[in-house]
């Protein structure tokens, strides 16, 4: 495909999608004009144009990437792809690669924000599912929230759908972008975490140099002795437990019941850890003012854990 000079999607109201494929498409041709348009000329294929989410075609060869058609293109599983995941799939590695994201690292990122951030706007935008399956954050799921950036019902100003377009565009960017950029670093800390195992042994402790992304890496590394995780931070030192799966909050261990929502001299005295600042009425997370103090916490914790009957 030659470099396109317009990029041009349908006018009106906007849903995440397109508003999702424009950013990766006006990062990959800036000089590109963007047309919100129906008009029958613009949205019929040819050399100088990129068409999404409008056209009732998919053509990748004709710049053609519409999901609406009576028979619409699907997944090798069968789901359904909107705009954005036509345009990821065909577009998505090239923006990567202009988001300065290492090739070592292209395939993973690729993979891994098709699966969990491209996908479920596709079946969102499909109706594939419903984001009322969210429950009380249905509101907060991300097509919502752009979509929420359309104008009011009432706005009957020509120019309102195009402005609130222009507006949402760089909201959805920053979205976007913070995704690539978190995808890319989880990759790089899965490498600190190995190498923290190892080092590790046989310890119930993880120790890390700063605080990071740990629970994908350590589920692949079958570290399964491991119960808490200490990293430093700005001033402090962190003790943390680890969840059992990513939904819920089951940790291999918890903190001790006793600790729970105390601070300073509170938290010393009940753990007789000079040090001692705070702990999480969850138990999932306690802090100290040292390396020393936060392992200390960390031992008495898995000594605690250890007893009989509790693991």
């Amino acid at each position: 495909m030659t470099t396109p000079s317009f990029l041009v999607t349908h006018s009106g109201g906007f849903h995440a999608d397109e508003l999702l494929s424009s950013v990766i498409l006006t990062r990959l041709f800036p000089k590109a004009k963007l047309l919100r348009t129906r008009d029958a000329d613009w949205i019929t294929p040819s050399s100088d144009r990129i068409i999404y989410d409008v056209g009732r075609g998919y053509d990748a060869n004709e710049g053609l990437f519409d999901h609406h058609q009576k028979d619409p293109p699907l997944r090798d599983d069968g789901r359904p792809f909107s705009s954005f995941g036509l345009i990821w799939r065909h577009f998505g590695h090239d923006y990567l690669r202009a988001c300065d994201v290492p090739e070592t690292q292209l395939e993973t990122v690729h993979l891994a924000f098709d699966l969990h951030f491209v996908l479920p706007v596709d079946l969102m935008d499909n109706g594939a599912i419903n984001p009322g399956s969210a429950g009380l954050l249905s509101g907060l799921t991300l097509p919502v929230l752009l979509e929420s950036l359309k104008p009011v019902f009432d706005d009957r100003s020509p120019a309102a759908d195009d402005r609130a377009f222009d507006q949402a565009l760089p909201v959805a960017r920053a979205f976007v972008e913070a995704a690539i950029t978190q995808a890319a670093a989880k990759g790089r800390a899965e490498a600190v975490v190995d190498q923290a195992i190892t080092n590790a042994g046989a310890s119930r402790i993880l120790e890390l140099p700063m605080g990071m992304p740990y629970r994908a890496a350590l589920t692949a590394s079958g570290a399964d002795h491991l119960l808490f995780v200490i990293h430093p931070r700005e001033k402090d030192w962190a003790l943390n437990g680890i969840r059992l799966r990513e939904e819920g909050f089951a940790q291999r261990a918890d903190l001790p019941a006793a600790w729970a929502g105390l601070t300073d001299a509170a938290f010393e005295a009940a753990s007789g850890v000079t040090g001692a600042r705070f702990c999480h009425n969850g138990r999932f997370i306690a802090v100290a003012d040292s390396r020393d103090a936060v392992l200390a916490l960390a031992r008495l914790a898995i000594a605690e854990a250890e007893r009989p009957g509790t693991i």
